[in-house]
């Protein structure tokens, strides 16, 4: 009899994929040949983004995940329960998952479908691994209303039925230190909603000689597997650069579509915390570490829309430096500014980038033409092919999902109600402008009065987010009451805690 009659049964649920046709003909041919590639690898590891937009994730044997290909994978909601200090921010066990959704009530599980066209083979693993994204579902077949990725899916779904594109560039800064000591303490311990001390690191060098070609060639021992590596996972990788700070480092990348381009940042941040941990050194996406003498980073968001059938740029025009769409695009992100902020900057820290002091990062809503001043900056020309709008208020440890999907809904909206930008601001610092959102909490305030965003995420999802923001703000204003007296113009003790190691 054969001992392993029974693994069919192992993972989520018999036949889930082929019962709810849950794959596209796309994914169906990709599958084949992961199928076919699978004797390559021994393990696969089954990932999908949390509300945070870090990767979670179960290994399994590669003769297992030809199982998950058709039954997908059971998870836990343990995280989309805790907020990024693992507090418990959402009551499951409350009725109705404690946000209004029935199938949620008890923590149940829910199943993860591996997306085999985001199937690769993680080339730094001492073993031969593989590693895929998945798309979360509840245990009849429908969508799992709390998933990032899901509502991104649908908000392209319905740019796709107005035959658009949503293309996107991703321009992302980083820190890398190298680690001070080896290994954990026990004072590096944490607890539920108590993050331990964050990892002792050196800077890597002095940093402040921008661009220098004699700081990037130092780095070459960490920089050249790394980019060898980013390049055999098939990321389109642009260009890297030494930024201002010490170790601080700026990757961007040639355009995708929207949810590849979600996808692709998941994975670049993951791999790059991974391989250099491996290497020594510490990775952080954390806006500003609370290290002496470092400068913010910023997530800068390159973005268009393209005609689907003919693949033209649809923010170029003739007669112009962006067209019409683009202006109505424009109007959109301006309307929705405050009130994205939450999904652009869903941190304490990363607002520190708006202090007046940074004269490149932005605090008004403002848009100009090729001003980095500016929240929405156009770089383009009349007939350039390549007209866009750039983000500038985003942070390296933004959500991808939720950030692209903040700004496509945006713009949609701005497309939809023909939503003009009026004039380009001369001075976008200018104090006449209405300001952006200072601080996490009036994020939160922003986004609870959103009419554009629930519908965007759904109830479920923006409910979940709230609940654990305002987990991750309480915490913070309750360490401020408690902590003795504190510049709070500086990072503090408890924002490099909870942000330096995690993101």
């Amino acid at each position: 009899m054969d001992k392993f009659r029974y693994r069919k049964m192992s993972t989520g649920r018999m036949g889930f994929v082929a019962e709810h046709a849950l794959w596209d003909e796309r994914q169906q041919a990709a599958a084949e040949s992961v199928l076919r590639r699978l004797d390559s690898v021994d393990l696969v590891r089954v990932a999908f983004g949390d509300p945070h937009g870090l990767p979670r994730s179960k290994t399994v044997s590669a003769e297992t995940f030809r199982t998950v290909l058709r039954n997908g994978l059971d998870f836990s909601p343990g995280p989309f329960v805790f907020d990024t200090a693992h507090a418990v921010a959402v009551d499951f066990f409350a009725a109705g998952g404690g946000i209004g959704v029935p199938e949620l009530t008890g923590a149940g599980d829910f199943i993860v479908v591996p997306d085999p066209v985001t199937f690769t083979e993680l080339p730094y693993t001492d073993g031969r691994v593989g590693w895929v994204i998945g798309d979360e579902y509840l245990r009849d077949g429908t969508p799992y209303p709390l998933s990032a990725r899901g509502a991104l899916r649908r908000l392209l779904s319905q740019a796709h039925e107005r035959n658009f594109d949503y293309v996107v560039g991703l321009e992302v800064e980083w820190y890398l230190t190298k680690f001070a000591e080896p290994g954990t303490s026990v004072s590096d311990i944490g607890g539920f909603g108590v993050q331990g001390r964050a990892p002792r690191v050196e800077p890597v060098n002095a940093g402040y000689q921008f661009n220098a070609d004699w700081l990037l060639d130092a780095l070459e021992p960490v920089l050249a597997p790394l980019s060898r590596t980013l390049v055999e996972l098939g990321l389109p990788l642009r260009t890297f650069e030494h930024e201002s700070g010490p170790g601080q480092l700026e990757f961007t990348f040639d355009p995708l579509e929207g949810l590849a381009a979600a996808d692709a940042m998941m994975l670049f941040r993951m791999v790059v915390k991974q391989l250099c941990a491996r290497l020594g050194y510490h990775a952080s996406f954390m806006a500003l570490p609370g290290i002496a003498g470092f400068d913010p980073s910023g997530w800068h968001l390159h973005q268009s829309l393209a005609d689907r059938t003919t693949g033209e740029n649809l923010f170029t025009a003739a007669d112009d430096t962006i067209s019409l769409l683009g202006k109505h695009f424009i109007g959109g992100l301006l309307d929705n500014a405050a009130e994205a902020s939450l999904l652009c900057v869903p941190t304490v820290n990363g607002y520190r980038r708006t202090n007046e002091q940074f004269s490149l990062s932005p605090d008004r809503v403002a848009w100009a033409e090729e001003h980095r001043g500016a929240f929405i900056r156009v770089l383009g020309a009349q007939g350039e092919q390549s007209t866009h709008v750039e983000n500038r208020i985003g942070e390296p440890a933004a959500n991808p999902y939720l950030y692209l999907a903040s700004q496509l809904g945006a713009g949609l909206d701005g497309i939809e109600r023909s939503r003009l930008p009026g004039g380009a601001a001369g001075n976008p610092h200018d104090t006449s402008i209405p300001a952006l959102p200072g601080d996490l909490r009036a994020a939160l305030t922003a986004f609870e009065g959103s009419e554009l965003y629930p519908k965007i995420l759904g109830a479920p999802l923006t409910s979940c987010l709230l609940a654990l923001k305002h987990s991750e703000v309480r915490r913070y204003e309750e360490w401020l009451a408690k902590a003795d007296p504190v510049e709070v113009t500086e990072v503090t003790e408890w924002e490099h805690a909870e942000y330096f190691r995690v993101f």
